[in-house]
């Protein structure tokens, strides 16, 4: 068995810490900014109070609750920590659980257009070690539903081509680079974003072979955060022909925008 010299943990922070000494330009969100999306986004930018408050360009979030490695297992309780920025975008997703009483870590890193999702039981054993393109598509899928659902404000800048297919919902094809993925945003009266709904992201237990079913992450209980609304709950579900299967049950614990007191301490 393979002894690893770093942990996740170690990659993880020096991932971030490298991301945050980039630079941004600070600005503030105007009725103007949102004047060039469709009238549900434009509501769901209201509803959520972009409008007058600072330009999104990075976003720490800790979430709780509940995985399933596979369809047939049992729910397994997790704690996460993510940091997702924006102008160059990148996502570096740490996450922790027990598996029959052995510590399991998993690392998510997205950057330079590119994917890998990395596993390990007690820091020992790697039983998964997935990349390539179909990751990179996958996540750049998941980078844009953050995007959506926990940083809406920076909707405004993102390369995003829009379709507006009612009142209530649309369709997003949006591009980082040589990724291009689309999904459609589903909308209620209130203004709040309820669901996203993808065919672009794929599959995979263990990082070779991947399958490719709807995506779905239903998102409700809005609370507010420093004067910005966003879903406390949410989940994430894979539409297979032989049923639903609902892998992540998240429950928001703590969302931070552009630095603030943000930190690359782990305590989870």
């Amino acid at each position: 068995m393979k002894l690893f010299a770093t942990s996740y943990r170690k990659i993880f922070a020096d991932e971030v810490a490298e991301a945050m000494r980039t630079t941004f330009v600070p600005g503030i969100v105007t009725g103007h900014d949102i004047e060039h999306l469709p009238e549900p986004v434009q509501k769901y930018l209201r509803y959520t109070g972009a409008i007058g408050k600072e330009k999104i360009h990075s976003v720490r979030l800790e979430f709780t609750g509940d995985f399933k490695t596979a369809p047939d297992r049992k729910c397994l309780k997790f704690s996460s920590l993510q940091y997702n920025f924006y102008d160059d975008p990148r996502r570096f997703f740490y996450m922790k659980m027990p598996m029959m009483g052995v510590p399991l870590d998993g690392l998510h890193v997205y950057k330079n257009e590119r994917a890998t999702m990395n596993i390990r039981i007690a820091n020992l054993f790697e039983f998964v070690d997935a990349r390539g393109e179909k990751m990179d598509q996958g996540e750049t899928v998941t980078v844009f539903n953050d995007l959506c659902l926990m940083a809406p404000a920076a909707l405004i800048d993102a390369d995003i081509q829009w379709q507006t297919i009612d009142s209530l919902t649309v369709k997003a094809t949006y591009t980082n680079g040589r990724n291009t993925i689309s999904a459609k945003l589903y909308f209620n009266e209130d203004g709040e974003l309820i669901n996203f709904i993808s065919t672009d992201r794929f599959l995979s237990s263990n990082g070779k072979t991947y399958q490719s079913y709807p995506w779905s992450t239903p998102a409700k209980n809005y609370i507010e955060f420093n004067g910005r609304k966003v879903p406390s709950y949410g989940e994430a579900i894979w539409h297979m022909p032989e049923g639903d299967y609902i892998y992540g049950k998240f429950n928001l614990k703590s969302i931070e925008y552009n630095g603030g007191s943000f930190t690359t301490g782990i305590k989870l």
